[in-house]
């Protein structure tokens, strides 16, 4: 019988070496760009969050425009002449004019809370 054949083991090129500090370097690399990716400045969290606050400033944004509509709408009645001057006047100070007669009418549920004594109004001349 002959005898079984034995393994010879190639030996390793002379830049074997150097190929495994080319591999650990590339590694390196690869978490360093990584690291960066997900929590440096610039990451994909700290876009996500500033998208979350741009997001947050739209929806303040557009209430506010609303609100500077209402605004505008109130100040070009006010210019527009004395119909929304007096309107205003009316809702809020309680304007009547020469003439007229205020009534105030008093829901139920107040009227049960309300002193005993309702406030005298005297008409202004």
């Amino acid at each position: 019988m002959a005898a079984p054949p034995t393994a010879v083991l190639p030996k390793s090129p002379a830049g074997a070496g150097k190929m495994k500090y080319l591999l650990a370097g590339m590694v390196l690399l690869l978490v360093a760009l990584q690291y960066r990716l997900w929590f440096a400045e610039g990451s994909l969290a700290e876009r996500h969050r500033l998208q979350q606050q741009v997001q947050r400033e739209e929806a303040v944004n557009s209430e506010l425009r609303a609100r500077n509509a209402v605004l505008e709408r109130e100040v070009l009645d006010l210019q527009s002449g004395n119909d929304g001057l007096e309107q205003r006047a009316r809702e809020q100070l309680g304007l009547v004019r020469e003439g007229e007669v205020f009534y105030q009418v008093v829901p139920e549920a107040v009227k049960a809370q309300a002193p005993a004594q309702p406030p005298r109004v005297e008409p202004v001349e």
